[in-house]
């Protein structure tokens, strides 16, 4: 569904989003690793090609299809589960650049295997996902996202996939002529709020709903970001607040499928930091047993605002790339449970060992699952001086 045109225009801006996400510059020889589901062949090929013409090593490894993810998870013995195949931590090691490309076949296809099973999992891969980290927080490894359509995910959003295709063009601004100058421009204007944001001496956020009062704690030496590249598309600011202020009840209105599984109004209690109470009106036994995967897992390690005048996305598409990143009417809010980013420290994230990132408290976990509010909200600072201003509201930022 995807025109060799939107392909090479989809494959520069991911470039542009790669290069923009690291802190340093890439050079030739470096090794980027393009990471594919099977119905994103033709997008990898031509990204392959264009990291080749750079000058880059690059790799390309494609993921499980939906059955062999099945067959993993619901077959596989202890030991198979938490398998790290020889020379993986190595090559981790040595990576510059992760392109992937998100192409699922299935959304719903492990809503058999129990979620402990599948956390497990999840769990023993943190150690790679630290490596990761690691090298990002020295600027020499950077990732990028995005999403090729697929007829279930048209189906779950209630779209057929032509209609699907073009709300995701439209999305990632592939209709423009030339799409990197447009993410360009959306990245300096974007600058602007963050700057602002970064100036306002914030002791707490309440982000007040009809469904949720909640009370997040920027932390000490904290920075807005976004619109960094990361994720294409993303139109978020967002930070990783100190879990531990965080206080009151969160809902998220929007769906989501994560894991194979479709999860549906979760509403979270929060005491002192931790969710107390885990509901959810679909999936509740999935969202308690992610929340239960280790002790990071019932915090929260991101909180975010998207202003809907950068974003095109105005409906559920049955995907968290997109849906954290719904523009609609109102904006949205998300948090995510679970593991902090590092680059949200308003200083050298190479400074941040394990003791310091607890001391600032910075969340760690095997977990990040963004939970999504699209409602019409209001969101509050308190400043340290007393004095309480709007920043947020009908899903514009005030600023």
């Amino acid at each position: 569904m995807l025109t060799s045109e939107v392909l090479e225009k989809y494959a520069e801006v991911l470039v542009w989003g790669l290069t923009t996400a690291r802190k340093q510059k890439f050079k030739k020889g470096d090794i980027v690793l393009i990471q594919f589901d099977l119905p994103a062949l033709s997008l990898a090929e031509v990204l392959y090609a264009k990291l080749i013409d750079r000058g880059m090593n690059a790799l390309q490894r494609m993921s499980l299809t939906s059955s062999m993810e099945h067959a993993f998870y619901s077959r596989s013995n202890p030991k198979q589960l938490v398998f790290i195949p020889p020379g993986e931590k190595e090559l981790y090691g040595h990576l510059n650049g992760r392109i992937y490309l998100h192409a699922p076949e299935s959304l719903t296809h492990l809503a058999d295997v129990d979620p402990a099973v599948i956390a497990k999992a999840q769990l023993s891969r943190k150690p790679l996902r630290d490596i990761f980290n690691e090298r990002e927080d020295q600027g020499v490894y950077a990732w990028t996202l995005c999403t090729v359509p697929t007829e279930d995910m048209a189906k779950k959003a209630g779209l057929s996939l032509e209609d699907y295709t073009v709300q995701l063009i439209r999305a990632c601004y592939l209709d423009e002529e030339r799409p990197v100058e447009k993410w360009t421009s959306i990245y300096r204007e974007v600058g602007e709020i963050k700057a602002w944001l970064n100036r306002l001496p914030v002791r707490a956020f309440r982000v007040a709903s009809d469904h949720m009062d909640l009370r997040i704690t920027p932390g000490d030496r904290r920075k807005w970001i976004g619109i960094s590249g990361h994720n294409i598309p993303s139109f978020e600011i967002f930070l990783s607040p100190d879990w531990r202020g965080t206080e009151g009840t969160y809902y998220a209105n929007q769906p989501s499928f994560r894991m194979g599984n479709y999860v549906e109004g979760v509403r979270l209690r929060f005491e002192k930091g931790r969710a107390v109470s885990v509901e959810a009106q679909k999936g509740q036994d999935f969202t308690v047993k992610q929340l239960a995967m280790d002790r990071g897992a019932a915090q929260v390690g991101e909180f975010s605002l998207t202003d809907r005048r950068f974003s095109r996305i105005d409906r559920f598409m049955a995907d968290t790339l997109f849906d954290e990143n719904y523009g609609g009417d109102y904006g949205n809010c998300h948090i995510a449970v679970g593991a902090s980013y590092s680059d949200t420290y308003a200083g050298d994230p190479a400074e941040l060992d394990k003791k310091k990132k607890r001391t600032l408290g910075f969340n760690d976990s095997a977990l990040h699952w963004d939970l999504v509010n699209t409602e019409p909200k209001a969101v509050t600072a308190e400043l340290t001086t007393g004095e309480k201003i709007l920043i947020y509201e009908n899903g514009e930022f005030r600023y």
